[in-house]
């Protein structure tokens, strides 16, 4: 197996179409990537070399096992213990709570020097750069992906997409299309999660879109096909990067067209 430098990422990035400046959600598979020399350290340097100063980086690091297991999310636990998960679920910290499956990259983005987390217990977004601030407050319980979220400004300031050794079931951006689309069966679901409230930890109920990307992959493949996506290789991992306004766009018309 060989050993992937800095250099080399920086060299990737540059060639599939990132740029100095940019505003960029990023999604990564850091096993797909290969033997980097430094790991997730070294990816997310990479990545801030390219976009630089100027540029702002966003990255989903959410937290969804703090969900009700009536969702299904803590799948290995009896459902005669499900009332001892609502009652002792650590509530959300922002600078504490782990990200559940979010991969290495992500986990350690959290982390990174100057990055701002928002605060929605479940399905929280981190961001570094220029537009962090921005992107990241105010992300309330009901507004996971909908208009006024981290989601939709990435939308408002013409952000770009990167897929780095995922598909397009990794790509959050779908779900803005998702709320602006019409569709037969769509509808709202109430969650639980841990919060603190007033200074106490509560198992807090909020209403939000039911949240569904199993038509993402079909979704995508389409999108391939409209010859906007750059493609190319980040390490080894098949990457691309796309305008998140495209995606978003071509979702809402696909959405609106073939399901249900």
């Amino acid at each position: 197996m060989r050993a992937i430098k800095k250099d080399e990422l920086i060299s990737d990035l540059e060639s599939i179409g990132l740029e100095k400046d940019d505003t960029v959600i990023v999604h990564t598979s850091l096993k797909n990537i290969g033997y980097v020399c430094g790991g997730a350290q070294t990816m997310i340097e990479a990545l801030t070399n390219v976009v630089g100063a100027g540029g702002t980086i966003m990255m989903p690091t959410q937290s969804w096992k703090n969900l009700d297991p009536e969702t299904g999310v803590h799948w290995d636990v009896d459902e005669s213990e499900w009332d001892i998960i609502r009652e002792n679920w650590p509530a959300y910290d922002r600078d504490l709570t782990p990200t559940n499956t979010m991969g290495a990259v992500a986990e350690l983005f959290r982390r990174w020097p100057g990055s701002i987390r928002s605060e929605h217990p479940a399905r929280s977004v981190c961001a570094w750069g220029k537009h962090a601030q921005y992107l990241t407050k105010e992300h309330t319980l009901s507004n996971i992906f909908g208009e006024g979220s981290p989601i939709a400004r990435l939308y408002e300031l013409d952000a770009k997409v990167l897929l780095i050794g995922v598909g397009y079931d990794k790509n959050t951006s779908i779900h803005l299309a998702d709320v602006r689309s019409d569709y037969p069966g769509k509808h709202n679901s109430v969650e639980h999660s841990a919060i603190m409230e007033n200074g106490v930890r509560v198992w807090k109920a909020y209403s939000t879109l039911f949240v569904d990307g199993e038509d993402f992959d079909d979704i995508g493949a389409a999108f391939d096909k409209e010859g906007c996506v750059c493609r190319g290789k980040i390490g080894d991992a098949d990457s691309r990067l796309m305008k998140q306004r495209d995606i978003v766009d071509f979702s809402v018309s696909w959405i609106e067209k073939n399901r249900g």
